[in-house]
């Protein structure tokens, strides 16, 4: 199929998206709008709120959907490697007794790991692997993941209690963080009418499997001219300590990595393919900025101290 009907089918399918989303989660419009560019992108997302905002949720129903075999994960302390990627289990049968692998909750096309950082460093660390290079290792043996595979995961402000501080290598792999705003009081009133347990088993899936495979091809294909590439690693560059521009000299201890850089190019373009566009523009790149990069620079103490973040920085390295 040529590009411009792709185009036409995507659109029509993301507006059928968003109407069946809209009857189960109430506005957040731009939460949305990030996690369909991140799915577009082939990446994993990151949300970040306080609990109650219905991030749960959303990734629930966007799931079913997409009709994606989903699963999700509870992260707790004492949750282990082994309870995310499974583990081996003696069973006996004719032959005598064997040790047979036993799938654990990553192996879905669609993962929510909710609350991710109430779990410690080991623990994340168990999705290194899987969210990088879309497989699992046990032992010798290399289990593929997907496609499509996708980790969708919910983070609570980090001052809360009981959380964990994300490695960089952990966050890094994430294409996008997405903070999710408390939502006003129109639509707070209009989440009292709605009944979200009875809507979201209601939901019927709108976009197949293999349909969602060809968006994610048609993205991955939009050309980027030589300006637009250009500007990319302009912005990625200008995240690191010593060409970072004077006002952020000493605020930045550690910029984005070549993986940003990638990730941001694959995010325009999937913003791009959203829109119904054949190509990538600079609009694109500087409206998926602040997702893609914010969780990717390291602030110094003493930016942090002043309440500095990492939106912060990106938004001053934009026009």
């Amino acid at each position: 199929m040529n590009p411009e009907a792709t185009a036409a089918r995507l659109r029509e399918a993301t507006l059928a998206l968003r109407a069946a989303l809209s009857r189960v989660v109430i506005g957040q419009a731009e939460v949305l709008e990030a996690l369909l560019i991140g799915l577009l992108a082939d990446g994993h997302v990151l949300l970040e709120g306080v609990p109650g905002l219905g991030k749960t949720l959303l990734i629930k129903a966007l799931g079913r959907a997409l009709g994606l075999s989903t699963s999700r994960i509870q992260f707790t302390p004492d949750l282990m490697p082994a309870d995310i990627v499974g583990t081996e289990a003696l069973l006996r049968d004719e032959a005598g007794p064997t040790l047979r692998f036993r799938p654990g909750p990553i192996f879905a096309q669609l993962v929510l790991a909710d609350e991710i950082n109430r779990a410690n460093p080991r623990t994340q660390s168990a999705l290194l692997e899987a969210m990088a290079e879309r497989q699992v290792t046990r032992g010798v043996e290399t289990r593929p993941l997907g496609p499509p595979f996708f980790v969708l995961a919910t983070e609570n402000p980090i001052e809360m209690e009981g959380t964990y501080p994300l490695p960089e290598a952990q966050t890094d792999r994430f294409l996008m963080k997405v903070s999710v705003p408390y939502p006003d009081r129109p639509t707070l009133l209009a989440i009292l009418d709605v009944n979200p347990r009875g809507a979201l088993e209601a939901m019927a899936p709108v976009i197949s499997r293999e349909a969602l495979l060809a968006f994610i091809e048609h993205a991955r294909a939009l050309p980027a001219a030589d300006a637009v590439r250009e500007a990319i690693v302009d912005l990625v560059l200008a995240t690191h300590p010593e060409r970072a521009p004077k006002r952020l000299r000493g605020a930045i201890q550690l910029g984005a990595s070549p993986r940003g850089a990638q990730g941001l190019l694959a995010a325009a373009r999937a913003r791009a393919a959203l829109n119904g566009r054949l190509h990538v523009s600079l609009s694109d790149v500087h409206a998926v900025a602040p997702w893609v990069l914010q969780h990717r620079v390291l602030l110094s103490f003493a930016a942090r101290a002043e309440g500095l973040t990492g939106a912060d920085v990106i938004a001053a390295l934009l026009p």
